[in-house]
């Protein structure tokens, strides 16, 4: 219990709740800033816009359906949620993030502004936050977890994993 009485599951849960509605602030924010001008909106950028979007959309949507059961926006696992590790899953430990990150990449090539530039830097940045947050509770629930995020990338394969125990440390 915190010091007002309140479950800290409870503060948990705001705060997860928050986190998601930043996330869905800043894509949105991504869609509807104005264009800046960087370079002109020419064939070759709508086609590295469009493959960025496209590829990342793809990787997301395969990272969703994934889930299944098990899919929430919250950083906060379900209860009783199986550990998924296979799929785009056994790729990268994040493909949904991973996913909205490309897909973000192609709107700041569209948007070409400082602005869309600095949402998607601090849309990459929740995610951290949100992933780390994600992983801690996931390695509390899943003790197989910690063998997973040893082999497996956090948002780009083989980068982000998490190092081997030492000597005398617990596998």
């Amino acid at each position: 219990m915190t010091t007002s009485g309140t479950p800290r599951y409870d503060a948990s849960r705001a705060g997860a709740a928050s986190l998601v509605a930043l996330q869905l602030v800043l894509l949105a924010a991504l869609i509807l800033e104005p264009y800046g001008g960087w370079w002109p909106r020419n064939p070759a950028v709508l086609i590295v816009t469009g493959v960025l979007v496209l590829a990342g959309l793809i990787i997301a949507s395969g990272g969703l359906l994934s889930l299944g059961s098990s899919l929430t926006a919250s950083p906060i696992p379900k209860d009783h949620a199986a550990l998924v590790i296979r799929g785009p899953f056994g790729v990268v430990r994040n493909p949904i993030y991973s996913g909205l990150m490309i897909a973000g990449a192609g709107l700041v090539v569209l948007g070409a502004s400082w602005w869309h530039l600095a949402t998607w830097i601090a849309l990459i940045v929740l995610f951290a936050v949100k992933a780390r947050w994600e992983e801690r509770m996931l390695a509390a629930r899943h003790p197989e977890f910690a063998a997973y995020a040893q082999r497996v990338g956090r948002f780009i394969p083989g980068i982000g994993r998490w190092p081997e125990p030492g000597p005398g440390e617990q596998k």
